[in-house]
């Protein structure tokens, strides 16, 4: 099993994003996801910033992704895109079907993000046709659901030609939506956000009437409320799962790895979730 980080969801300032990835240099993390997928005007971080990051870390013997945006809505987006593409040096990981079509064009490997929906054999044959090498899977697909369709795709001899990497600590990104959640509750246009989500490093924590966590605001990108944690399932996922991926909240994110990579389980005051895991409703945890 490999652990790896996934890139950092929330927008944070240059200062905290240097200071994270430097903490990552000498962290037990296998494989480092970089980029910005959730909005196009968070510029703390330029791709320049990124690719000198990328450059260290592999130094310190990390595997390097970039990761591209979610929801594309501009021409100056697909232009950042391209520059993804183009990197000439790292791994892609695709999180919109346009970035498969610019990297497919370029004959260039790729990972297929949680944000495509893939859920079955045939799409996933396709995708190794077309250059995939690894598989987030979608963060609400079960372990029986990935179990049937690893079955498939032994079945159809395509098992060996990519990684299956799941989702297993943190604040899962559930959708994405060309409105500005978090510019909307300040009352703000999003042409007119002045950046407000930087004022909020986790997101906005939105609850029920009886004060259940229901969702985290972060931009267009609307979260889970509780973080979810399949620590306990690692013995679950044994030849099944070939990376567990960790969402950053914090540096906390690297204590979590290392406890990961001891077969560790993970527990907390703060109420965490498996439901997806176990084919029962997201924000339920299953015993």
């Amino acid at each position: 099993m490999k652990y790896s980080l996934g890139n950092i969801q929330y927008f944070w300032p240059k200062q905290t994003v240097e200071s994270f990835y430097q903490s990552a240099i000498d962290s037990d993390v296998d494989i480092v996801y970089l980029g910005e997928s959730v909005c196009s005007k968070r510029r703390e971080m330029r791709l320049k910033d990124y690719l000198y990051i990328a450059n260290e870390l592999t130094k310190a013997n990390k595997q390097v992704v970039l990761s591209t945006m979610v929801l594309l809505e501009a021409p100056s987006e697909l232009n950042e895109l391209k520059k993804y593409c183009d990197n000439g040096d790292f791994l892609v990981e695709a999180n919109d079907i346009s970035a498969i079509q610019l990297l497919t064009e370029r004959k260039l490997p790729f990972v297929a993000g949680s944000a495509l929906n893939l859920y079955n054999h045939h799409a996933l044959k396709l995708l190794t046709e077309q250059g995939m090498v690894r598989w987030c899977i979608p963060v609400e697909l079960s372990r029986d659901r990935l179990k049937n369709i690893v079955y498939q795709c032994e079945k159809t001899n395509i098992r060996h030609k990519f990684e299956i990497e799941v989702t297993s600590f943190g604040h899962l990104p559930l959708a994405f939506s060309a409105r500005c959640f978090t510019a909307r509750s300040e009352n703000r246009p999003k042409d007119d956000c002045q950046l407000c989500c930087i004022n909020y490093p986790n997101g906005r924590l939105t609850q029920s009437q009886e004060g259940e966590s229901l969702f985290v605001l972060n931009g267009i990108q609307t979260m889970s409320g509780y973080c979810y944690n399949l620590s306990g399932e690692q013995q679950n996922m044994q030849g099944l799962v070939d990376i567990m991926r960790v969402l950053p909240e914090s540096e906390e994110a690297f204590h979590i790895i290392s406890q990961l990579k001891q077969g560790n389980s993970l527990y907390s005051e703060t109420h965490h979730s498996n439901g997806y895991w176990h084919q029962i409703p997201g924000l339920s945890t299953a015993l």
